[in-house]
């Protein structure tokens, strides 16, 4: 599976960086004792890190604010996951409890202050690209009761057959992660001032921390 990006979201969006690498053999479960454990860890560190006045003000969470300006989302009211999340936390308000998977993929993502995405293996037909939405494109994402009517300004992932993720915010209700998924591709979404090494640091984190609660085994994808 490879993943590449088109060339207006190359010239619309210099320096973006996205990577990915696949996880196969995975044991999901809708909840672990040992999870919920860990959950709490997590959350005593975030708040030691950040209050509610200065979590926007992180300069990860800058920079993918920024973009979501840039992609024409107001981040005052979609907010970047992890700002979403460690907001959560901050208001002492519970995590979500989705799956093992996406409950510690969202860990990581507090930790990092970087985007994620899963999508199932199983559903992704060929390879990914990221493209600039078409006007008038419909997309339907997870908990989303009716599609979305993008207006071109959104950056897509598709695969050879659908749009799979508005980038880098909501992700295809049909590639979903479930308790039946087996192998999974995961996308560490950067945007315009994330590094390299930025990016490499959230994916091993994030392998480190699915392969505890859901073992499997990582594989890179193909650039």
């Amino acid at each position: 599976m490879k993943l590449e990006l088109a060339e207006d979201i190359q010239q619309k969006f210099p320096g973006l960086i996205v990577d990915s690498f696949q996880l196969k053999g995975l044991n999901i479960k809708s909840v672990s004792a040992e999870l919920e454990k860990f959950k709490e860890k997590v959350a005593e560190e975030i708040k030691s890190d950040y209050t509610i006045k200065t979590v926007k003000d992180a300069p990860i969470i800058r920079l993918y604010r920024d973009f979501y300006w840039r992609a024409g989302i107001d981040p005052t009211k979609t907010r970047p996951a992890s700002e979403a999340l460690i907001r959560r936390v901050l208001k002492e308000r519970p995590l979500p409890r989705i799956n093992t998977l996406v409950d510690t993929y969202n860990l990581a993502s507090m930790k990092t202050n970087m985007a994620l995405a899963a999508f199932d293996a199983g559903a992704i037909a060929g390879n990914l690209e990221m493209r600039m939405a078409e006007p008038g494109e419909k997309f339907l994402g997870i908990g989303m009761q009716k599609p979305l009517t993008l207006t071109g300004k959104e950056p897509v992932i598709t695969d050879e057959e659908k749009t799979t993720a508005v980038y880098p915010y909501r992700d295809s209700d049909e590639t979903k992660v479930t308790l039946e998924t087996k192998d999974t591709i995961i996308l560490v979404c950067g945007v315009p001032g994330i590094t390299p090494a930025m990016i490499e640091k959230t994916a091993a984190l994030t392998s480190e921390y699915i392969t505890r609660f859901c073992g499997g085994e990582k594989q890179k994808s193909a650039a």
